[in-house]
C-alpha cells in the first residue's frame, strides 16, 4: 500500500512540476502572487507548447511529403478554416466568459442552463449556414478554379460546424477554469491525431496532397469536437443542477456580437498577410512564409495562455466595481505576457534556421522573416491582453476601431509592399501593423479606462 501511495505521490509531484514551470518563470520576473492564475496560465502554456511541437512535426511531414506547391495550397485553404471557423461562433465563445460568471454571481440558474445548452447549438447552426453558402460559392467558381484547390475547399466547408462548436465549448470550459478540457482536445488530441495519421500516410509511402491533408484535418476537428461535447456535458451535470432553462437571446447577442466584431477584425489582421500574399506569389513562397510564421508561433502562445486565463477575471473585477484590483491584475497580466515572450523569442531566433531546415532546404531562405515578425510580436506582448479587457468591460467600439485601423494598415501595406518585396513585404507589413495596433490599444485603454496598459510604467 505504501509503495502505491509513493508512486501516486511521485506522479502528482511530476505533474505539479510541469504545470508550475511557467509559474516559476513568471515569479522570477516578480509577476505578483496570484497563484491560481499563474498555475492556470502555466497549464495553458504547457498545453500550447505540446501542441506546438505536434503541429510543427505535422507541418514538417506535410511539407516534405507534399512538396512546396501542394503544401502552399493546404496552407491557403486551412487559413480560411481558421479565419471563418474562429468567427462563425458569433462571439459566443468569448461571451461565455462574461455571461457565465455574471449568471453564477447573480444566481440566475435558469439563464445559466439556457446559455450552456443553447450557445453551442446556436454557434453550430450559424456555422452550418456559412458552410453551405461557402460550398455554393465554391461550386459557382468551380469551372474557373483548379481541382487541386476546389476539393480541399469543400472539405474546409464541411469542417466549419465542428470548429464553431469546439470554439464555444472551449469558452464555456474556460469560464469554469477547466483549462485542460478547454484546450487539450483542440491543441493536443486533435494535433496528435493529425500527426499520427499524416505520419502513417507519409511513412507508408502514400502520396499526400492538399485534399488528403484537409480530409485528415477535418476528421480530427470533428472527432475532438464531439468528444469534448460529451465530456463537457458530464462535468456540467455535476456542477449545475437540473432545472428550467431560459434563453435570453437578446442579452446573449448584446454581449456576443460586439465581441465577435472585434474578433473578426483581429482575425483579418492576423491572416491578411497570407491571404494577400497568395495573390502575388507562388504557393512555394507562401509555404516558406508560413513556415517562418509557424516557427515563431510559440511566442504568441504566451499571449494566448495569459488571455485565456484572465478574461473572466477582468469581468469579475469590473462587475464587482473593484478598480484597484482590476488595475493591479492588468499590470500583472501584462508582465506575465511580455517577459516570457521575450525569452521565447530570443531562443527561437537563435535556432530558427535549423528549425526551418526541417521543412526542407529551400525553407531556410525565410530565416530573415523571423526577425521582422518578431518585432511585431514583442510589440503586441508589451501591452498584454488589454484587448480582452476593453471588450469585456463594454469598450468594444474602441477595440473594434483599433483592430479595424490595424487591419486597414496591414492590408494597405501588403498591397503596396508584396508586389515589390514578396514575402519580406508581407512580414514588414505585419510587423508595422502589430506595432500600430499595440500603440492604439495602449492609448484606448488610457483614455477610455484610465488604466496604464504597458509593460513599463
Amino acid at each position: 500500500m505504501s509503495t502505491t501511495e509513493s508512486r501516486h505521490a511521485a506522479q502528482h509531484l511530476k505533474r505539479s512540476a510541469l504545470v508550475n514551470s511557467f509559474y516559476k518563470l513568471s515569479a522570477s520576473f516578480g509577476m505578483g502572487n496570484d497563484g491560481l492564475v499563474q498555475r492556470l496560465a502555466g497549464l495553458v502554456f504547457l498545453i500550447r507548447v505540446v501542441s506546438a511541437v505536434l503541429a510543427y512535426g505535422t507541418q514538417v511531414l506535410l511539407a516534405r511529403g507534399m512538396g512546396g506547391f501542394e503544401f502552399g495550397i493546404y496552407v491557403c485553404v486551412w487559413t480560411w478554416v481558421l479565419l471563418l471557423g474562429s468567427s462563425v461562433d458569433l462571439g459566443l465563445a468569448s461571451a461565455a466568459q462574461r455571461l457565465i460568471p455574471e449568471y453564477i454571481q447573480q444566481n440566475k440558474l435558469a439563464c445559466l442552463r439556457g446559455f450552456l445548452f443553447g450557445s453551442r447549438w446556436l454557434s453550430m447552426g450559424a456555422a452550418t449556414i456559412v458552410a453551405g453558402c461557402g460550398a455554393a460559392v465554391v461550386k459557382l467558381l468551380e469551372p474557373w478554379t483548379d481541382q487541386a484547390i476546389t476539393f480541399p475547399l469543400y472539405v474546409a466547408c464541411a469542417t466549419l460546424p465542428a470548429y464553431a462548436m469546439a470554439q464555444t465549448q472551449g469558452g464555456i470550459a474556460r469560464s469554469y477554469d477547466w483549462m485542460g478540457l478547454a484546450l487539450a482536445p483542440t491543441f493536443v488530441f486533435r494535433q496528435l491525431f493529425l500527426t499520427v495519421m499524416i505520419g502513417v500516410i507519409y511513412f507508408a509511402g502514400i502520396p499526400v496532397n492538399a485534399f488528403i491533408a484537409m480530409l485528415v484535418s477535418g476528421a480530427a476537428v470533428w472527432m475532438t469536437a464531439l468528444g469534448t461535447h460529451f465530456v463537457l456535458n458530464r462535468r456540467l451535470a455535476a456542477r449545475v443542477e437540473c432545472g428550467p432553462k431560459s434563453f435570453d437571446f437578446g442579452a446573449w447577442f448584446a454581449v456576443a456580437l460586439p465581441i465577435a466584431l472585434v474578433e473578426v477584425f483581429f482575425l483579418l489582421l492576423t491572416y491578411v498577410d497570407i491571404l494577400v500574399l497568395q495573390q502575388f506569389v507562388s504557393p512555394e513562397q507562401v509555404a516558406i512564409y508560413y513556415a517562418a510564421l509557424k516557427t515563431l508561433a510559440l511566442v504568441a502562445f504566451v499571449h494566448f495562455a495569459v488571455s485565456a486565463t484572465t478574461m473572466h477575471r477582468f469581468s469579475h473585477f469590473h462587475t464587482a466595481g473593484d478598480r484597484r484590483r482590476l488595475s493591479e491584475f492588468l499590470a500583472q497580466a501584462i508582465r506575465w505576457t511580455f517577459w516570457p515572450s521575450a525569452v521565447v523569442t530570443a531562443l527561437l531566433l537563435v535556432v530558427g534556421q535549423q528549425l526551418l531546415n526541417l521543412f526542407g532546404e529551400q525553407f531556410a531562405s525565410g530565416y530573415h522573416l523571423m526577425f521582422v515578425l518578431a518585432v511585431g510580436l514583442l510589440a503586441r506582448a508589451s501591452v498584454g491582453p488589454i484587448e480582452r479587457l476593453l471588450s469585456i468591460v463594454g469598450e468594444w467600439r474602441a477595440c473594434a476601431l483599433v483592430y479595424g485601423a490595424a487591419f486597414a494598415l496591414n492590408f494597405g501595406l501588403c498591397i503596396a509592399l508584396i508586389p515589390f518585396f514578396g514575402s519580406t513585404g508581407a512580414a514588414i507589413a505585419s510587423a508595422i501593423a502589430m506595432i500600430g495596433e499595440s500603440a492604439l490599444l495602449f492609448f484606448a485603454t488610457k483614455v477610455r479606462l484610465g488604466l496604464h496598459g504597458f509593460v513599463w510604467r
